[in-house]
């Protein structure tokens, strides 16, 4: 459990100079034998793997959960007065992001170098990749035979006219998606795929898990989504009418993102956090990550859940996940030519 000061923290805003100062002083005085991060991640998917790590370590770990953009806000306004020594949030550009205000400070580690591939985390591991997050295809098992599917660029043929159902633009996930093909196919192709896309849609959504309810109702046959929002229906409906195609096999692969973590640029306890981030790369603390939300390791030597393992192996696409932060602008521009709110 997390002291009461600490839960008081977690109540307040960063409206001024002054209640910042005073959130940095409920947290208390460093100790030593502790960490403490700020997680954009929520309290049942980090809990247990931070109660292992003090287990293991005897060192113990502090929290504070909020949405990423107030964390962002509050680490740049804390400066070198923050008691973060983690940050942790998910997708890619987030993380790039993060990096790029110098928010982030780069470690070198072999655990990490062997346990995380390289693109999946910055060259330097300002930021570290901890778990995977697949965007597949997803399709009508009653309306829709796999041999129709091939790639995220067919989904603009027009067989699928007014059958495409898509996540909203404003989302960092599609932001993502756009950035990272833009980084393969370039800016002119992929616009041409954006374009085919709001030539077949619906409907536009806020929410991957409506945008799959959708499909099941017959609203819209084939979606884009993460693969854990799909596992969660099934485990509450076993015979959830939406299953996974893994598209672009004979291509560039899956895109795929991340959840991620790296040190705060001014971390009280940097050995101890970069400690903490090496233990969330084990394979001990990487199934407890994936088997909390469904999502996919990011160290490859470990299984993911049985149920994604229902759906079989995939080739996922190398590409740097940087791309997604390096490019995001491009791709929200891109967007908006094409009529993709």
């Amino acid at each position: 459990m997390r002291s009461f000061a600490f839960r008081i923290v977690t109540a307040l805003t960063l409206a001024t100079t002054p209640l910042l100062t005073h959130s940095i002083t409920a947290l208390g005085a460093p100790k030593p034998r502790e960490v403490l991060v700020y997680s954009a991640r929520i309290e049942k998917l980090i809990k247990p793997m931070f109660d292992a790590f003090t287990e293991k370590t005897g060192i113990e770990v502090k929290y504070f959960t909020a949405k990423e953009a107030e964390l962002f806000e509050r680490l740049k306004a804390e400066g070198s007065h923050t008691p973060a020594d983690i940050f942790i949030t998910v997708d890619a550009g987030n993380l790039w992001l993060a990096e790029q205000a110098g928010l982030l400070q780069g470690f070198d580690s072999p655990v990490i170098t062997k346990n995380i591939p390289a693109h999946l985390r910055a060259k330097d591991n300002a930021w570290v990749g901890l778990s995977v997050r697949a965007r597949p295809i997803m399709y009508s098992t009653e309306r829709v035979t796999p041999s129709a599917l091939s790639t995220y660029e067919a989904l603009g043929a027009p067989r699928w006219r007014g059958r495409l159902c898509l996540r909203t633009s404003r989302k960092v996930y599609t932001q993502s998606l756009v950035a990272t093909m833009i980084k393969t196919l370039g800016e002119q192709r992929t616009e041409e795929v954006v374009r085919g896309w709001i030539a077949n849609m619906r409907r536009i959504f806020n929410s991957d898990t409506q945008m799959l309810k959708a499909v099941a109702a017959g609203q819209c046959d084939v979606t884009i989504a993460n693969t854990y929002y799909l596992a969660r229906l099934t485990v509450k409906d076993p015979g959830f009418p939406v299953t996974v195609f893994w598209p672009n096999q004979n291509g560039r692969g899956v895109h795929v993102n991340i959840s991620g973590a790296g040190v705060t640029k001014h971390a009280k306890h940097r050995t101890k956090a970069i400690q903490l981030i090496e233990f969330l790369s084990s394979a001990e603390a990487q199934n407890l990550y994936a088997d909390a939300n469904y999502e996919y390791p990011a160290n490859p030597a470990v299984k993911p859940n049985t149920l994604l393992l229902d759906w079989g192996e995939f080739k996922a696409d190398t590409v740097d996940v940087a791309a997604a932060g390096a490019l995001q602008v491009a791709a929200v521009k891109l967007c908006d030519r094409a009529g993709y709110k």
